[in-house]
């Protein structure tokens, strides 16, 4: 006689209760918001650095152009990155790159005309408040951007610079931070160097215009001062730069200041 076949006994899934499910819950999503919070900050994309004089030539860009022997504390690499709060009066702005500083070093010096035009070279165009020019510790010149955002290329007509050996520093002033950039850059004025390029002034002082500022509304006629030079609006306008207009835009350029 064949035994009888003993059903095997089912189980069912074992079900929380609502409270506890709810909690479950909670659980899994504090775990997940944890291990985001603690991921590496590695994986998070650091800025990139910024801009430095590049003519005439700064300390920063003589690093880079491997003109001098001296340790450069990585600045080679990178000679944009002179950045540190503002107000500073130091070629490193008080940054990690002291070396800037050393006045003894052998910084090559450039001969340039009283007047001559700074280029800036810019990587990432950070909406400017001004750009400020010292010569030996005085301010000689500043140039007001109000706000608004440089091309990647700058450009400052400096007149009147005295004759003899000085040191320039160069300072851009970001609009929206407290940092700024630094540059140093040594220079004999009246060495027989100059830029051909460079217009003649017949007023090597500031700007008569008042300075373009980007939330200003202008009418046609206006005339502002932008970077050195001088513009009138044909018409109506706000917020347009005026060094980017073009020859059919809203600003003429009227020449330098």
């Amino acid at each position: 006689m064949k035994g009888t076949a003993v059903p095997r006994a089912v189980h069912s899934p074992t079900r929380l209760a609502p409270g506890r499910l709810a909690l479950a819950v909670l659980a899994v999503l504090a775990l997940a918001i944890t291990v985001l919070v603690a991921a590496p900050t590695s994986l998070t994309p650091s800025a990139q650095a910024h801009g430095w004089v590049s003519d005439p030539p700064s300390r920063q860009d003589h690093c880079a152009s491997g003109t001098v022997s001296h340790d450069c504390q990585g600045i080679q690499y990178e000679p944009q990155s002179v950045e540190a709060p503002k107000g500073s009066m130091q070629c490193s702005g008080g940054s990690r790159f002291t070396n800037l500083d050393n006045d003894s070093h052998a910084w090559p010096r450039t001969s340039i005309g009283s007047t001559h035009t700074f280029t800036w070279t810019i990587t990432a165009n950070h909406r400017t408040s001004t750009w400020e020019y010292f010569v030996d510790g005085q301010l000689f010149r500043t140039f007001d951007d109000g706000g608004a955002q440089p091309p990647s290329t700058v450009r400052h007509t400096l007149s009147g610079l005295p004759s003899g050996n000085h040191k320039i520093l160069a300072r851009w002033n970001v609009y929206d931070t407290a940092m700024a950039f630094y540059a140093c850059i040594d220079v004999n004025v009246g060495g027989g160097g100059g830029d051909p390029t460079d217009p003649p002034d017949p007023d090597p002082g500031d700007c008569s215009a008042p300075a373009w500022v980007s939330s200003v509304a202008y009418l046609g006629g206006a005339e502002v001062s932008y970077q050195g030079s001088h513009y009138r609006a044909k018409w109506w306008t706000q917020g347009e730069i005026p060094s980017q207009s073009g020859q059919w835009g809203v600003w003429e350029d009227l020449g330098p200041c």
